[in-house]
């Protein structure tokens, strides 16, 4: 059905191959928009839709993904590290990280990596034109995001990344992903940072919530502020960051580019990354501020 309009009664059809994202909350989330538009813009006679799957439910739900024949997944909260385990076999990132957000099914196989890292330095480089070479960065939170954005700071040079997270082990684990650049941070280490990443769940659906460790008052003038969050588009730490003169993004961008790579993933073409943000850019804004 390549080329052939993807809008008609005839479509999808039964021979249509299916991906989707799950997580839970999940209703909220524009990876379907941005997967469609992908396949759009391809011809490819392809279709995204999301499944709200409950916490401690991941491996089943992988399990049907396998037995309906999905072609892949998109892998949100909180599921990232249940699918690490359950899927048959992971990527080297991955296996580093010990999470995965995207599933390809290739052979009766679901086959995990974590395309978070890259999407999130992509997003940094096109909103903020930041590159974390020999930058000092903090994030925020030892996840499954937390750790794939911790690596990829460390892997692009930054001079330091200091996790900040309640739970220290984890904060030690997640640092450690950074190599010698990684360290375990205290909540004053918010001013000294050129690159700030609220990288939890926090804020998600609520404008008002800030994570219990991070000190608004804190932030200035030079620092870029990102929330992965992207519903609401500002979150109450971005805004705080934006009235210190701080240059802020959301979680769009990152969304928007772990989608162009899973997207090639499954289907081995080139992303149309162009195309994606055109889908979405009218429905939550786009760039930095």
């Amino acid at each position: 059905m390549t080329g052939a309009p993807r809008r008609s009664p005839q479509w999808p059809s039964a021979a249509s191959a299916v991906v989707a994202v799950m997580g839970d909350p999940v209703r909220h989330s524009l990876s379907p928009l941005l997967h469609n538009a992908a396949f759009d813009a391809m011809g490819l006679d392809w279709v995204s839709v999301a499944f709200e799957v409950p916490a401690g439910q991941g491996a089943v739900a992988l399990a049907g993904a396998r037995a309906l024949g999905l072609a892949g997944l998109s892998v949100t909260t909180p599921h990232k590290e249940d699918a690490f385990v359950t899927v048959d076999e992971r990527s080297a990132l991955a296996t580093r990280l010990g999470a995965v957000n995207c599933v390809t099914l290739e052979g009766g196989l679901l086959v995990g990596d974590s395309t978070d890292g890259a999407g999130f330095l992509a997003a940094l480089h096109r909103a903020a034109g930041v590159d974390p070479s020999g930058r000092r960065c903090l994030v925020v939170g030892a996840g499954g995001a937390a750790r794939a954005v911790v690596a990829a700071l460390g892997d692009a040079g930054a001079a330091e990344v200091a996790v900040l997270n309640r739970d220290g082990p984890r904060a030690e684990a997640a640092a450690g992903l950074a190599g010698p650049a990684g360290r375990v941070a205290v909540p004053a280490d918010l001013a000294g940072a050129e690159v700030v990443v609220q990288a939890s769940s926090v804020g998600l659906g609520d404008p008002t919530a800030v994570h219990l460790l991070v000190d608004v008052g804190l932030f200035h003038e030079g620092q870029v502020v990102a929330d992965l969050v992207y519903h609401p588009s500002r979150t109450a730490l971005l805004a705080a960051a934006a009235g210190a003169g701080a240059t802020t993004l959301n979680g769009l961008g990152m969304l928007v580019h772990q989608a162009a790579l899973a997207v090639e993933r499954w289907t081995g073409r080139a992303a149309p990354v162009e195309a994606m943000w055109a889908a979405v850019t009218p429905a939550a804004g786009e760039g930095a501020s």
